[in-house]
């Protein structure tokens, strides 16, 4: 019996560091830890429009001498809140909302929203 119950206990131990790696993998990969939690807010031209590859759609930003790497939300939600390949064409005056890269050398916004012709484009409406 006391063996029985040394196996159960190891077996839901193991299964708890398992599940406990698993989100953490997904909180490193899909979190906001590596973004200041102060707001963040720059206007320019598109430089690359949307590109939905990858697990989160992305595009580039110029704002005066420096180009900004855009992440937005995963593709599937992006393109629920109207933003596609086609929709902010290159050269297009954008503003952006989101929070900056951690590290200030790091010229990279997690996005919330991107305003083009007055139309919002709220792709973490969860975020407001």
């Amino acid at each position: 019996m006391r063996s029985s119950l040394l196996q159960r206990a190891t077996m839901m131990l193991a299964a708890g560091a398992v599940v406990f790696g698993l989100s953490q993998t997904a909180r490193a990969h899909h979190g906001w830890a590596g973004y200041s939690d102060k707001e963040f807010e720059i206007t320019g031209t598109v430089e690359v429009p949307v590109s939905m590859a990858g697990a989160h759609a992305t595009m580039k930003v110029r704002s005066g001498d420096q180009v900004w790497n855009l992440t937005l939300a995963p593709p599937a939600r992006t393109k629920a809140a109207g933003l596609t390949e086609k929709t902010l064409p290159v050269g297009a005056a954008v503003t952006v909302h989101g929070h900056r890269h951690v590290d200030a050398k790091n010229f990279e916004i997690k996005t919330e929203r991107i305003t083009f012709n007055g139309k919002v484009y709220n792709v973490y409406p969860d975020r407001t």
